[in-house]
């Protein structure tokens, strides 16, 4: 007991003993806040500076309040656009990152392989073949293609070439491509039954148009081999004598890269599921090169009775449902006309029934696809209708919204196959997948022996040793992408929405 009273006895004078000093700390401690907000407050006095909204107004706002609040508003914009559910967040991608991939419905379409697969070489081939349309002094872009193909995928399921020339190779040409390829390779001529004017156009006036185009500055409009080539690839391609043997294609330009291995045959795998067309890319055309090309193609689905099944929506724009078709005037209206003058609404000269082309086509610098759907009636009477029209000559209609639209017109979506997981570029162009995340396997080294020099076969096999990392919605397999342009994938001008809504809608938010 007498020691708890000692104790308690100490505690008190320990206390006694602080207590000046805790009195002294308190007063010392208010000069410095004191100190602390005067000086924070001459900070702040800026802001509170009142201006006037009038010059002989007496109404005031804080100038804090109008420096700050328009940052503010910028901020929450932004966070807003970053979180909302309609966003992938591709826009808001550096350059060259994969994009951000949402999962598509698999209600018409899915991506034949998520990541890498063995390659199965023990099946059969299916009868199909490369394509590739150049001339001699496109050899260099015809072997950088070629490099690419053979290592992502021909290096292990050996395709065979067909070259296509409206003149005839040469030696160089020849031997050097016949290096550079894995399998047996084909050289053909484009004759001018398929490559020049046919004998119903006024030669002398569709040369003019295209000089015309020329002047106007329509891209490539003032070149007549392009013009030639559009046609070839819409109407004859798949009729030259070299390919009637082939069942399938894939289309190969000069100057193109692909990305990612491709470690499936896509042949087969478009055979198992019943598929038709298959591209990459989506974007939509020049404006000004096709104005007149979906008016016809509207016309020859209306003149054949052809009712759309799924995939014709992708081409044109949402309409709204109180809009009349063709911008016409109605009865009423027609009968109220004398009365009112200038009153009706003006035709919009690029509708058709109703309807309007939004500018989207595949791209078909890269394309893979049955051939006999090509040689099919249907499509040949859409090429003939179109051909007929002279848009070939008068203006710049480029293959693929010409194959686009007659997918349109004649295909469903599940007829379609995205080729989500090819990573691709061509000029500017490019869609390069992520990785899958955990589907990846080891890969084998591929020395081309058609490269010479040592060092440079060493230093490309680097390269791609290298690939990129995975992400959890990735699809790509030992994908290495360029990281100098935006995926189209994010770009305003891909079709990869409209896409979407036929093929059955986001699968995720």
């Amino acid at each position: 007991m007498a020691n708890e009273t000692h104790r308690r006895a100490r505690g008190a004078s320990t206390r006694a003993l602080q207590l000046p000093q805790l009195d002294s700390e308190k007063r010392n401690a208010g000069p410095r806040r004191a100190t602390l907000a005067s000086g924070l407050a001459s900070r702040l006095a800026f802001f509170r500076r009142p201006l006037r909204l009038r010059g002989s107004s007496t109404m005031t706002v804080p100038l804090g309040v109008v420096v700050l609040f328009p940052l503010l508003v910028v901020i929450l914009i932004l966070v807003l656009f970053a979180r909302h559910p309609s966003s992938d967040g591709s826009n808001m991608a550096p350059g060259g990152a994969p994009p951000t991939m949402r999962k598509i419905s698999e209600k018409h379409d899915r991506v034949f392989v998520n990541g890498c697969l063995e390659p199965d070489t023990s099946q059969p081939r299916a009868n199909a073949a490369f394509v590739v349309l150049a001339r001699n002094k496109e050899l260099e872009g015809v072997i950088q293609s070629m490099k690419s193909v053979e290592r992502h995928f021909n290096r292990w399921y050996h395709y065979p070439y067909v070259f296509l020339n409206d003149g005839d190779f040469d030696e160089t040409f020849k031997e050097t491509v016949t290096k550079y390829a894995s399998s047996s390779v084909e050289f053909g001529k484009v004759g001018p039954d398929m490559w020049g004017f046919p004998d119903w156009v006024d030669e002398k006036v569709a040369k003019e148009g295209i000089a015309k185009q020329g002047d106007a500055a329509v891209m490539y409009g003032g070149l007549e081999s392009y013009h030639k080539m559009c046609r070839f690839y819409s109407g004859f391609f798949y009729n030259h004598p070299l390919l009637l043997k082939y069942d399938w294609y894939w289309r190969v330009e000069p100057e193109i890269t692909y990305f990612c291995d491709i470690t499936y045959d896509p042949f087969l795998k478009m055979i198992e599921n019943n598929k038709t067309y298959g591209f990459t890319i989506a974007v939509k055309e020049l404006r000004e090169t096709v104005p007149n090309l979906f008016r016809y193609a509207s016309a020859y689905k209306r003149l054949n009775n052809l009712a759309s099944k799924g995939l014709w929506e992708m081409f044109v724009e949402p309409q709204d449902p109180e809009e009349k078709s063709d911008n016409a005037p109605s009865a009423e209206e027609a009968m109220q006309s004398d009365a009112k003058p200038n009153t009706l609404p003006d035709i919009d000269p690029e509708a058709m029934e109703g309807e309007k082309y939004n500018m989207c086509h595949f791209w078909s610098n890269f394309e893979i696809a049955r051939l006999d759907w090509f040689r099919s009636k249907e499509y040949n009477d859409f090429f003939e209708m179109m051909d007929h029209s002279g848009g070939f000559w008068m203006e710049r209609w480029g293959d693929a919204p010409v194959h686009s639209l007659a997918a349109g017109a004649l295909l469903a979506p599940s007829d379609i196959h995205y080729f989500r997981d090819f990573g691709y570029r061509h000029t500017t162009i490019q869609h390069c997948p992520a990785n899958a995340l955990g589907r990846q396997l080891p890969r084998e080294p591929f020395l081309n022996p058609a490269i010479d020099d040592e060092k440079e076969r060493k230093e490309e096999e680097e390269y791609w040793a290298d690939w990129d990392d995975e992400i959890e919605s990735g699809v790509g397999c030992r994908c290495r992408c360029d990281k100098d342009i935006v995926d189209v994938e994010g770009k305003d001008g891909s079709c990869l929405p409209e896409w979407v809504d036929v093929a059955g809608g986001w699968a995720s938010p």
